[in-house]
């Protein structure tokens, strides 16, 4: 059991590793493809939707294998979409092969949940929030690479098709430590079923809108942090990677002492905290000065939302505690429709008036999060239908 917390532990990371080289080096995709800002958040916004497709998908295949069977052969594959994003030099290459990246992408965010939860629900206790920061150390090895590559020059093709030819092997060997039947045996197949339970979706709604408006905040600064210290501030794209990277620093540290802070002051303190930090990092950068001042912005808003996503679930689980992998399920769906929103509005913005206007829009969304704060303190459970 053990064996395979580690293993899950790397391929998350691994994963933050992937997600992150690619979205710190959208200025240097749009240059090698011809990508104008106009088709930028039309290309962007379809990786989340193909992203669905993939998750649904994924979902059968779960069941016809397993989801250690799925994991192993999505994730070394997403490492050979991350090589053909950077070897292409043509519209239709680069849209065949994001349009992979994101297939593939939710197929393997699914599967790792799905392990992650079977994982834990033999535990019995809470280990996800460790795999999800073991994602943001990922995040930051992946920006640091990115920048260290465009200081140095290194093109697309060398740097994607690197990461891949190292990734790829370790996801391989990684994937053969997993935990299977005989150490999960049927906890995959029960949280499934707890999943499946009916669960009303009435006292879920605003914290499905806090979800939804943190990761719209979370999409703008995956997207186009590095774009708008770029295009915005005149920054050198190897500086320019270092706001994603403070963003992940600030997450990794933000979730290490988030459970502190809400054993010590509360759960809706710390939420109404969060939002108000995230709204400050968006304020900051959109009227930073120069690429310094947009960095500690960003880094203000990792702070800031690392403090909202987990206790959205958190509090999730408690309104539900007989069915909290339902509510938890539910809530989870809300990630998607950020990244759906999130992309295609900062773009659409930024492409009629500036990044500076167009970093607005997420701050008064994230803004939003305050007077639905009070959902985040503990309330009496709410029991779901007998019928269930």
């Amino acid at each position: 059991m053990r064996a395979g917390r580690t293993a899950l532990a790397v391929a998350f990371m691994l994963q933050g590793t992937t997600f992150a080289l690619l979205v710190t080096c959208i200025p240097e995709i749009q240059h090698r493809y011809g990508l104008g800002d106009g088709l930028l958040p039309v290309f962007l916004a379809a990786v989340p939707v193909l992203a669905g497709v993939g998750s649904i998908t994924s979902e059968q295949l779960v069941r016809r294998t397993s989801a250690r069977a799925v994991l192993r052969v999505v994730q070394p594959a997403v490492c050979l979409s991350l090589a053909g994003v950077g070897l292409g030099d043509t519209l239709w290459q680069l849209a065949l092969a994001l349009g992979a990246f994101g297939l593939l992408v939710g197929a393997l965010d699914a599967s790792m949940n799905m392990l992650g939860v079977g994982l834990q629900h033999r535990y019995g206790r809470s280990i996800m929030i460790g795999f999800h920061a073991a994602f943001s150390l990922g995040g930051i090895l992946g920006a640091a690479v990115a920048g260290l590559g465009s200081h140095d020059g290194v093109g697309l093709p060398v740097l994607f098709g690197t990461a891949a030819a190292v990734i790829a092997p370790l996801a391989v060997l990684t994937g053969t430590l997993f935990a299977g039947p005989a150490e999960l045996g049927d906890a995959v197949r029960e949280a499934a079923e707890a999943a499946a339970r009916s669960v009303p979706w009435r006292p879920l709604l605003p914290l499905c809108l806090a979800m939804a408006f943190a990761y719209i905040a979370d999409a703008s600064v995956s997207n186009y942090s590095v774009k708008y210290l770029t295009d915005g501030l005149g920054s050198p794209e190897d500086v320019a990677k270092l706001s994603y990277l403070g963003y992940m620093v600030a997450m990794l540290f933000g979730r290490a002492l988030g459970d502190r802070a809400v054993q010590r002051f509360g759960a809706v303190p710390v939420a109404r905290g969060g939002a108000g930090l995230a709204a400050l990092g968006f304020a900051v950068a959109a009227a930073a000065p120069a690429a310094w001042a947009g960095i500690a912005g960003f880094t203000l808003l990792g702070f800031g939302i690392c403090a909202i996503i987990p206790q959205v679930f958190a509090a999730g689980g408690r309104l539900f505690p007989a069915d909290s992998d339902a509510a938890v399920a539910r809530l989870n769906l809300f990630n998607y429709v950020g990244f759906l929103v999130g992309s295609p509005l900062v773009g659409a913005i930024a492409d009629g008036s500036s990044y500076r206007w167009a970093l607005l829009a997420p701050m008064l969304l994230v803004l939003a999060v305050l007077p639905l704060a009070d959902r985040f303190a503990p309330a009496p459970a709410l029991a779901a239908p007998a019928e269930a």
